[in-house]
């Protein structure tokens, strides 16, 4: 009788204390209001200090213009998108053959291998589908898509192992398309009549060998699943969802030197750079083929930002989408590694995620940080690869992050009046100063590194500020100098003065 009463109760508490629980995690989730679920499960745009974001990105903006003008590159345009939003854009140099129509934000370069995202975001809708699997042998796909054999032991070339480059497929077709003056790309019937000729680098799933081949492949692959062809299939199901609308599978030609920018080459020792003729990538269309604006890539990595903040599916998956941007590869150098699609590296304590095109007279990069959801785009003409760029502005984020502990100027002080270039000959060609982290930063110009060159002043009072050490100590003083009318003309650094040529060309973000 005594254990049987003991039970009853010990139940009848659990019971209670399992009602208690339920009853506490409904009003967390706020149970029976779906908007109070969706409101809990979806997580919110990260947190951005505007002021600290405009700052870097102003400091950013005024360095990559020094960089189109020092380094003579022929246009340049760019863009930021951060959580929900573009946040800022800009063209520098010239897009025609003349040199007369401007760049912008809105300017069409070839994206080149950025191509490759759009490829694979179509082939996941397929996979999502059910239509495809990824670690069938691509031959089930497209019967003519055998290599010659190879005598080692070698797994299938799937279509995994296709968009992480570890296939073992040679990096191109057996065609000069990378060689002008005409840039004679394979159409692609040409590609099959010789696909069965070229031979395997080595046994699938071993190295990193980065393929066009192979990407064109995915997209043929999409063309044979879904019955359309590849440019259609990517136009419709993709591109236009999304409302990329300046983004297309084909460079517009009745748009070439007007929006369209002309391709220019390298540098000769001269200075001179020869102009390019345009291309068609005919059949390497899905691995090359694209042409975007900065803006419109800005949007595309908004969409995946949105897409993996919210859970809703839009094109694909959110789940799909993080599981392309997860790394599915690493090379056995431990330095590469490839999701499926993107490009996946670490910096630091980050993860970024994205791609790079480069084709003859265009360079483009698109990189994201999840973590923080910015991403940059930076689009060139010439050889001049923005990789390095675009890391450059994430650093430059970071580092003015990093200061806002080393003390703020007095509310009454009006840090603009001191932003310009100031004359830095002959150790360099401008000093560039801005309003930054409640002082001003000074940098050289030209830098290929501003987020290491860069240095903060504190104000003292008056036109006096002292340079601040990493540590958050005072240094050397610099004083600045005003004309008659209470202008400022000059900076003095160890009696030396710098006088002020002008304007900051980049204007405070909004």
């Amino acid at each position: 009788m005594l254990k049987s009463a003991l039970a009853r109760r010990l139940a009848s508490q659990g019971l209670a204390i399992r009602r208690a629980i339920g009853v506490a995690l409904a009003l967390i989730v706020g149970a029976g209001d779906p908007l109070a679920v969706q409101a809990q499960t979806t997580p919110p745009t990260p947190a951005v200090d505007v002021r600290a974001q405009n700052e870097a990105l102003r400091v950013f903006d005024a360095w990559l213009g020094s960089v189109q003008a020092f380094d003579r590159i022929p246009a340049v345009s760019a863009a930021v998108a951060q959580g929900d939003k573009i946040v800022w854009s800009k063209g520098w140099g010239a897009i025609d053959a003349a040199r007369t129509v401007p760049a912008t934000p809105t300017t069409l370069y070839s994206i080149c291998s950025i191509s490759k995202l759009f490829t694979s975001v179509s082939l996941m809708q397929l996979w999502e589908a059910g239509k495809v699997r990824l670690d069938e042998p691509i031959s089930s796909y497209l019967p003519w898509a055998r290599l010659k054999p190879v005598e080692q032991d070698s797994l299938p070339i799937t279509l995994r192992a296709i968009l992480t480059h570890s296939a073992g497929l040679p990096r191109e077709a057996d065609y000069p398309y990378w060689t002008g003056p005409d840039y004679p790309f394979p159409t692609h019937d040409q590609i099959v009549a010789k696909f069965s000729q070229q031979s395997p680098l080595w046994p699938a799933s071993q190295r990193f060998q980065y393929s066009n081949l192979g990407l064109t492949l995915v997209g043929e692959t999409v063309a044979a699943i879904s019955g359309e062809p590849y440019a259609e299939y990517a136009q419709t199901h993709v591109l236009t969802p999304l409302g990329l609308n300046d983004t297309h599978p084909f460079l517009p030609m009745k748009l070439y030197g007007t929006r369209l920018a002309v391709g220019w080459g390298a540098m000769e020792r001269d200075g001179s750079r020869p102009l390019l003729r345009p291309f068609d990538a005919k059949g390497v269309t899905p691995a090359a083929g694209y042409t975007s604006t900065a803006e419109d890539l800005a949007r595309f990595a908004l969409w995946q930002f949105r897409l993996l903040r919210t859970g809703q599916a839009e094109v694909l998956k959110a789940s799909t989408l993080r599981e392309m941007q997860r790394v599915q590869f690493t090379d056995p150098d431990w330095r590469t590694t490839w999701g499926l699609g993107f490009s996946v590296n670490r910096h630091g304590e980050e993860t970024y995620v994205g791609h790079g095109g480069d084709c003859p007279g265009y360079h483009t990069t698109l990189d994201l940080r999840p973590s923080t959801e910015t991403a940059f785009v930076i689009m060139t003409t010439g050889a001049e690869r923005p990789g390095g760029y675009a890391l450059e502005g994430f650093k430059l984020l970071d580092k003015r992050k990093a200061y806002v502990a080393k003390g703020a100027a007095p509310a009454r002080v009006d840090l603009e009046q001191y932003a310009g270039r100031y004359e830095g000959q002959p150790w360099a060609a401008e000093v560039l100063v801005a309003p930054w982290a409640g002082g001003l930063a000074l940098l050289n110009l030209p830098s290929s590194a501003p987020s290491e060159a860069l240095t903060l002043l504190k104000p003292k009072g008056g036109d006096v500020f002292r340079h601040l050490r990493d540590d958050g100590s005072e240094a050397d003083e610099v004083r600045f100098e005003r004309d008659k009318d209470g202008r400022v003309v000059r900076f003095v650094q160890f009696s030396n003065p710098r006088a002020r040529l002008g304007p900051l060309d980049a204007k405070p973000v909004d």
